[in-house]
Order: C-alpha cells, then structure tokens, then sequence
C-alpha cells in the first residue's frame, strides 16, 4: 500500500527528558497510592490470589482464549482505516504502538511518531498514515464514551441506576452527541468546518491569549481533508470494529468473573458491564499510560458498589489488568524488534541506512 497523494505532514514533537521524567514519577506515585495505599485498605491481596488460584482449569482456558481474541481484535480498527493494508503489518504497528504509549511514561508522542515511522517504512504516506492514526484515535474515543450510556441503559434494566453513576453516564453522552455533531458538521462541507473551528478559536481565546502558529480552524480543515473519505466509505467499519475492541475487552473482564464464581460473586453481567463502562472513563484523567491505577480504582470501587465481593472484585480487576496490559507490551517489544529488523534488511537491500527513531 502506498500513498501517492503530494503533502507532508509533521510528526508530533517528542515529550522533553523532564516532562518524561515527571510523567514517570506522576506514574508510579499514582500506582503505589492506589495498589499500596487504597487496595490493602479496601480488600486483601492474599485472598484474592487464593480465588485466582481456585480457578477450575476449563475457566482459565477460556480466559487464556478471551485473552488471545482481545490481543486480534485490537488490530481491526486499524486495518478499518487502512483498507487494503495487511493484517501481519496492522498488527507489528498496532501491537508496538501500545507498547510505547502504555509503558513508557509520557510515552503518547512517542506512540504516533513510531507509528508514522513504520507506517512509512510499510510504504504508506504521511497523509494516509495521518487519516488512519487519527480516524483511529477519534473513533475509539466516541465509542468509549458511548460505553456508559449503554452501561446506563444496564442500570436501568437492573433497577441499579444510582446517582453518581447517572450523572456519568449523562456527561459522557453529552460530551459523545457534542462529538458526533462537530464531526458531522466538519465532514459535511469545508464551509462547516470552517464554522466549527472558528467557535473553537473563539472558545479557545476566552481562556488564553491568542498563540502564534496553527489555529484550531486551520487544524480542523487539516482533519477534514485528510480523513474525510475515509470516514465517509468506512465509518460503519470504523464503528463495528471499535465497539468489538472495547467489548473484546469487558470480555476478558466478564471470563475472569465467570471464572472468579460467576453469579456467586454478587454480580451480574449487566451490572458488571456497567461498572466497566463507566470506570473507563477513568482513563481520560491523563495522569497515568492507560489508566494505570486511576482506572483500576474506578472498576474495583463500581464492581464492589454493585455488590461483588470485595476481595473477588480485586482478584478480577488483577487478572483483567494482567491480561490486558502485560502480553499486549510483551508482544510489543518483539514486533518492534521485528520490524527492526525487517527494515534493516530493507536497508541492506537497497543500501540507505536506518533511523534507529521516529523523527520528532
């Protein structure tokens, strides 16, 4: 696949050594407050390996299965934005990508200018390359936020629907209908989006003084142009493959439970739907890669609400947290040093050196 469309497009800039230095220690303050400080106090980690260890063996093959189809499914929404580009190259891209942002800290920046790097590396353009990682990023973020307005209707259907989990079911389809409609209008006409960012600058300006350089109008018809027919021919793609991300991974959640005791443990599958929707939006406070710890406190705290036994709440989130997290950056530093060497030989081929990083 290649990209034969004129136009550059720069690269995001690297986090300073500082910030990088901040962000890790911002990190690991955040996960020794929440496993060291909070956990202990609220369930015991003792009994909770004893109930992982109580699995029934049949229940940690079916883990081990939702696990492995959460590590596949995770490359669809990219090979979605990148129609015709091969699964093999989606996933060494995709898999590496997480790697980066997740694990190293303050590790986003570096995660978009790997990805620019290997998806040029592949043949693909700076234009393309920018369509794909950014209907990618959008789309995964509308569909989270569509999470707890589904996680709400479980609620409702339950007779579950608190308070506090009301308001943040309603705030994120709120923030998810102001999504939709800005997209909507970007992508309907130049003149939209020309409208769009011109609110966005006056909204901006109300906050801090006006700035040198690109405005949120030129960035917004910067998108529209880039992803644009993209979304107009893929967006039920997009959609589907999204949603199937985010429930292939409540599924590795939903087996650990259904491993952990199932209905024993207090809880149902639509109350722990629920629960997981909702603690995902934990993951957009950006203190930590992924949610580590901030998202981890929210699932533990919604499941115990909704009934689940303390300790079997924590042994589920350990074993969701594990399976989700460690084999995906595993996997990533062997496709890194796949396409290391792939490109090495690449190199040797055509005789051009490689750039041991993605510029900056």
């Amino acid at each position: 696949m290649s990209d034969t469309t004129a136009g550059t497009t720069d690269l995001p800039p690297k986090p300073t050594r500082w910030k990088q230095v901040v962000a890790g220690l911002v990190t690991v303050a955040v996960l020794i407050v929440v496993f060291v400080g909070i956990f202990p106090k609220f369930a015991d980690y003792g009994d909770a390996w004893k109930s992982i260890q109580d699995m029934s063996t049949s229940s940690l093959i079916l883990f081990s299965i939702a696990t492995v189809a959460n590590i596949i499914i995770y490359v669809f929404p990219y090979q979605a934005a990148l129609p015709g580009f091969p699964f093999g190259r989606a996933f060494i891209v995709r898999q590496t990508s997480f790697m980066i942002s997740n694990a190293v800290p303050a590790g986003g920046a570096f995660g978009l200018g790997v990805q620019y790097a290997m998806l040029n590396g592949y043949g693909v353009g700076p234009a393309v390359a920018t369509s794909a990682i950014g209907v990618t990023s959008v789309w995964n973020l509308m569909v989270t936020l569509a999470l707890p307005a589904l996680g709400l209707i479980a609620l409702v259907l339950t007779g579950n629907a608190t308070g506090g989990a009301f308001v943040g079911a309603l705030l994120s389809l709120f923030a998810l209908v102001i999504m939709v409609v800005g997209l909507g209008l970007i992508l309907r006409s130049e003149g939209w989006a020309r409208r769009v960012g011109g609110w966005g600058d006056s909204l901006m300006g109300r906050f801090r003084p006006k700035a040198a350089g690109d405005s949120m109008t030129q960035g917004v018809l910067r998108f529209r142009e880039q992803t644009v027919d993209v979304v107009r021919d893929r967006w039920v793609l997009l959609t589907v493959t999204n949603f199937a991300q985010q429930f292939a991974q409540f599924g590795v959640l939903a087996v650990a439970v259904y491993g952990l005791g199932g209905k024993s443990t207090g809880i149902n599958i639509l109350e722990l739907f629920a629960a997981f929707s909702l603690a995902r939006l934990a993951g957009f406070i950006p203190i930590t890669p992924g949610g580590l710890g901030t998202v981890d406190a929210a699932l533990v705290g919604l499941m115990s609400s909704f009934g689940m036994d303390k300790d079997t709440a924590l042994a589920a989130n350990l074993l969701w947290r594990a399976a989700t997290f460690i084999p995906q950056v595993v996997i990533g530093i062997i496709t890194f040093l796949i396409w290391r060497v792939q490109q090495s030989r690449k190199a040797g081929r055509s005789g051009t050196a490689v750039d041991p990083a993605p510029a900056g």
